[in-house]
């Protein structure tokens, strides 16, 4: 399999360029053409973060503990102290960090679950919600960046496979057809676990400006993300 830096290098050049190429046909502008490139880099990390030692699963929970401590401190900024505002945003970096990395750890196999296809569909999806819900950005350009992340991820795994086949020896290696698959199959409740989270994810994003109509999926009102967020800060207030 890539090693880290193939990962990394990789991903940089294929979402840079089709960064560029959406800047040039006129699909996003250059701030747009900017995120996107950062969203199939990281996208070509993610299936690694099974790997308890690889270097990809502390980045992303690193970033993911400060994206945390950022919301925590925005939110809470106006009601409370700057201390006990820098003390949440701390805890919530550490819990993040180190608790629910540890979890994490434990409940992953390498090339398991998390390196598969139905896996790269439900880190675009999550990308589509952050962007959209938490970072305000529109539709457009949150789909874009999920679509960004679902190719930097898929480009993870071809590399995967195609480092499976020793082309010095004219060999397939015994990690040929783990890295590249819908799911793993080895665990069917996981996996029906996953596939509900993309629909749920799916069904909660903004509708897709490449979908029109939307088939009449509208949630109900008091199913909404929105809703939700704010029933949320009506407890936790």
């Amino acid at each position: 399999m890539a090693d880290f830096k193939t990962h990394t290098l990789v991903a940089t050049v294929i979402s840079g360029g089709l960064s560029v190429a959406a800047l040039a046909t006129g699909l996003a502008t250059p701030a747009d053409a900017f995120c996107y490139w950062l969203a199939g880099t990281l996208g070509g990390l993610l299936p690694d973060i099974d790997s308890d030692e690889s270097l990809a699963l502390r980045i992303v929970f690193r970033l993911f503990g400060a994206l945390v401590a950022a919301s925590l401190a925005i939110y809470w900024v106006t009601t409370l102290p700057v201390w006990q505002v820098m003390a949440l945003a701390g805890a919530g970096y550490l819990l993040v960090r180190f608790v629910l990395l540890w979890l994490f750890a434990k409940i992953t196999v390498h090339r398991g679950m998390l390196h598969s296809l139905l896996a790269n569909v439900l880190f675009g999806a999550i990308g589509v919600l952050l962007a959209y819900h938490l970072f305000a950005l529109d539709v457009r350009q949150a789909w874009g960046i999920g679509g960004f992340v679902f190719m930097g991820a898929t480009v993870h795994l071809l590399l995967d496979e195609i480092y499976s086949v020793d082309l010095s020896g004219m060999r397939i290696k015994r990690s040929f057809g783990s890295a590249l698959k819908i799911t793993d199959w080895q665990q069917p409740g996981l996996s029906a676990l996953m596939l509900m989270l993309c629909v749920g994810c799916l069904w909660l994003s903004p509708q897709a400006p490449f979908l029109e109509p939307r088939l009449g999926l509208d949630l109900p009102q008091w199913l909404t993300l929105n809703t939700v967020v704010d029933w949320l800060r009506q407890v936790l207030a």
